[in-house]
């Protein structure tokens, strides 16, 4: 620090006068040897100084960006976000209508091989009405034509009747409910005899259990059973797929055959479905059903 003395005060003077001379010499038009030796010393001087400055800054002024900017970008992300959002659950929409689309067209597809005469529902809720164990609500009901005592069914085959129909819901009991008990026959043999939900005393643990009336019907694993059908097609009409044969049973002393069977919907994700309001002219029989799959060929050595 300069002390005020005589000597610093000559000194701050002639710096004063030295800048000032400097400063007009270098407003003159023209290059100057004084000027251009003066400013490059400076710079020379000053460079590596400005230099130093703005890079131990440059963390602050990002900083000091950062905040300024970060409600703005934090409002931006949250912008993005749902965005994203709302896309997913545009793609997610998409992939559900094309998968009822899918569904009715199966549908569709069934009833024309049958020559069923269908209303389309959704099957909206699994409930349990007046003590039946499984039952799910459609949203169809009188004013479509459904009635009590209609076959349901969807792409794959049969998956209840109606027991309950109000003016634009109906109640279908499932076919696997425990008091479910629908006719029905041998795809090969065309042996008959009822398919009950769930299980049967003497008889293994299912979703579906068939008791054949005829002790000696030939049966075995992989047979398919349709619906017999019921008079005037009320609550079932004939022909429509309830499922594969899975394992036969026979138990002591029993005066049927027993077999397991496997269904051919799947009731854990019933969607689109279809009631019956108007049967086929005659028995479809095993139209219906889809090919059976080819069974691969024995080796050459084994034939």
């Amino acid at each position: 620090m300069l002390r005020d003395s005589p000597r610093s005060r000559t000194v701050l003077a002639l710096l004063v006068a030295a800048a000032v001379v400097l400063l007009v010499l270098d407003a003159r038009p023209g290059g100057n040897p004084v000027t251009s030796v003066a400013r490059a010393g400076g710079e020379l001087v000053f460079a590596p100084a400005a230099a130093g400055v703005g890079w131990a800054g440059a963390p602050a002024v990002t900083l000091y960006d950062g905040l300024r900017e970060g409600p703005r970008a934090a409002a931006r992300v949250a912008e993005l976000e749902e965005a994203n959002a709302a896309l997913e659950s545009e793609l997610q929409a998409v992939r559900i209508d094309e998968n009822r689309a899918d569904q009715l067209d199966e549908l569709l597809h069934l009833s024309g091989l049958g020559g069923y005469e269908v209303v389309a529902a959704q099957a909206v809720t699994r409930s349990t009405a007046r003590g039946y164990a499984h039952t799910v609500t459609i949203d169809t009901g009188t004013e479509s034509g459904v009635r009590e005592d209609m076959t349901v069914v969807n792409g794959s085959g049969l998956v209840g009747r109606v027991i309950e129909a109000g003016p634009r819901t109906a109640t279908v009991m499932l076919a696997t409910d425990v008091k479910s008990a629908v006719g029905a026959r041998l795809e090969a043999t065309r042996k008959i005899g009822v398919v009950n939900g769930g299980s049967v005393p003497g008889g293994p643990e299912a979703d579906l259990t068939l008791e054949l009336f005829d002790m000696e019907a030939p049966v075995e694993s992989g047979d398919r059973v349709v619906t017999l059908g019921s008079h005037e097609g009320a609550p079932f009409v004939p022909g429509v797929p309830i499922g594969t044969v899975d394992e036969v049973q026979v138990a002591p002393g029993a005066l049927s055959r027993i077999a397991r069977i496997t269904p051919a919907v799947d009731f854990a994700s019933l969607d689109v479905v279809g009631v019956v309001v108007a049967g086929p002219d005659g028995d479809p029989r095993d139209s219906v059903l889809p090919p059976k799959p080819e069974k691969p060929a024995k080796p050459k050595e084994e034939q």
